[in-house]
C-alpha cells in the first residue's frame, strides 16, 4: 500500500513538474487585414499618407506574427516572426532571414531589479508600436514612422521601484537590423517616472543614420473611462530633422467599445532656406475599437491630413494637392 502511495505521489510530482516546465513556453501572435478607400484621390493614383504601413487602397492584409517566449528561472528568450506587407515594412526586408525576424533576443534577470537583454528588440521610442493589436489607431503617426522601428544590441533595464525605472542601451545605428558594416554604434536611454517616459537616442547621423532624437511618451487616466495619451519628439541630424507632438484622447463607452482621436502636428526643419518654408502637416485620425469575444478587434477609421508648404498628394483631377482623406475598416485577431 505504501509503495502504491509513494508511486502515486512520484507520478503526481512528475506531472506537476512537466506542467510547470511546459508553462514556461508561451505562444502568442496576431493577424490583421483591412479595406481602405481614399476619398480625395483617384483610385488608381497609388496615393498614401506617407506614414508607415497600411498604405494600400482596396482590400489588403497587414501582417501575421507569431511570438514564441521561453522563460527560465532567471533567463529567457523571445523570437517574434512576421510576414506580410506590414512585417516587411517593419524589418525593411533586409534581415538575415529575408525580413521575417521582428524580434529575437535573450535576457538575463541578473537581480530582481536589473535585467540584461541581448539581440534585437522593438524600439523604446514613441507612443505607437509595430503590432497593430497594441495600438488604438490602425494607421500610424508621422512621429512613429520617422523614428526607429527596432534596435540590435545590448540593453540594461533597472527597476528602482514600481514607479521609477532606467534603461541604457548600446546598439547598431538606426534600423541596422542585421550587421553594422560602418563600425559605428548608437546609444540609447529611457527614464521612466510614474508612467511617463523620457527617451533619448543618438548616433553619428552618417551613413543614413538618424542623428539625435529626444522623445516624451506618456499619458494620464483623467477619468475611469477617459485616457489621454501624449507623444512629443525632436530630431536633429546635422542641422535638419523633424519635430512634432500628438495627443491620443480615448473614451470607453463600454467594455467592448471605445472611440479615440489622434491629433498630430509634425514638421520638418532645416530643409528650406527660410524656416517658415519648411513643410509641416496637421493630421486627425478618428478610430472606433470594438472587441468581439475577447480576441477580435474591429476598427473603423477616418483620417484627414493637411500639409503646409508641400503638396504631396493628388486630387480627383490628378492635380497636386495638400490634403488627403481616407476611410478604413480593419480587423485584428490576437491570441
Amino acid at each position: 500500500m505504501k509503495k502504491l502511495l509513494t508511486l502515486s505521489m512520484i507520478s503526481l510530482t512528475l506531472q506537476g513538474l512537466i506542467a510547470q516546465e511546459e508553462s514556461k513556453l508561451t505562444i502568442s501572435g496576431s493577424v490583421d487585414a483591412y479595406a481602405q478607400n481614399y476619398f480625395s484621390a483617384p483610385a488608381d493614383s497609388g496615393s498614401s499618407f506617407g506614414t508607415a504601413f497600411a498604405e494600400q487602397a482596396g482590400f489588403a492584409i497587414g501582417m501575421g506574427n507569431i511570438i514564441a517566449s521561453y522563460e527560465g528561472e532567471k533567463t529567457g528568450v523571445v523570437l517574434d516572426l512576421v510576414t506580410g506587407p506590414r512585417g516587411a515594412g517593419a524589418t525593411f526586408n533586409t534581415d538575415i532571414v529575408d525580413g521575417i525576424v521582428n524580434q529575437a533576443y535573450v535576457y538575463w534577470n541578473v537581480t530582481e531589479k536589473a535585467t540584461l537583454t541581448f539581440g534585437r528588440w522593438n524600439t523604446f521610442l514613441g507612443y505607437e508600436v509595430i503590432a497593430p493589436a497594441a495600438n488604438f489607431n490602425y494607421s500610424c503617426s508621422y512621429l512613429f514612422s520617422n523614428g526607429p522601428f527596432s534596435h540590435v544590441g545590448l540593453k540594461a533595464d533597472f527597476a528602482f521601484s514600481e514607479d521609477v525605472s532606467l534603461m541604457l542601451a548600446v546598439t547598431n545605428p538606426w534600423d541596422t537590423n542585421d550587421v553594422s558594416t560602418t563600425g559605428e554604434y548608437a546609444l540609447g536611454a529611457q527614464l521612466g517616472l510614474y508612467g511617463q517616459y523620457i527617451n533619448v537616442y543618438s548616433d553619428s547621423g552618417l551613413e543614413g543614420g538618424l542623428g539625435f532624437e529626444v522623445d516624451y511618451t506618456g499619458g494620464f487616466d483623467l477619468l475611469d473611462s477617459f485616457y489621454l495619451g501624449i507623444n512629443a519628439a525632436y530630431n536633429d541630424n546635422d542641422g535638419s530633422g523633424f519635430y512634432g507632438a500628438a495627443l491620443y484622447p480615448q473614451y470607453s463607452l463600454s467594455e467592448a467599445f471605445a472611440v479615440g482621436l489622434r491629433g498630430e502636428y509634425f514638421g520638418l526643419h532645416g530643409t528650406a532656406e527660410e524656416e517658415s518654408d519648411d513643410p509641416s502637416v496637421v493630421a486627425f485620425t478618428l478610430t472606433g475599437s470594438y472587441v468581439v469575444d475577447g480576441n477580435l478587434i474591429i476598427k473603423p477609421e477616418l483620417r484627414l491630413d493637411t500639409w503646409s508648404n508641400s503638396m504631396p498628394y493628388l486630387d480627383k483631377d490628378g492635380m497636386a494637392a495638400d490634403k488627403l482623406s481616407a476611410v478604413t475598416l480593419a480587423a485584428i485577431y490576437s491570441f
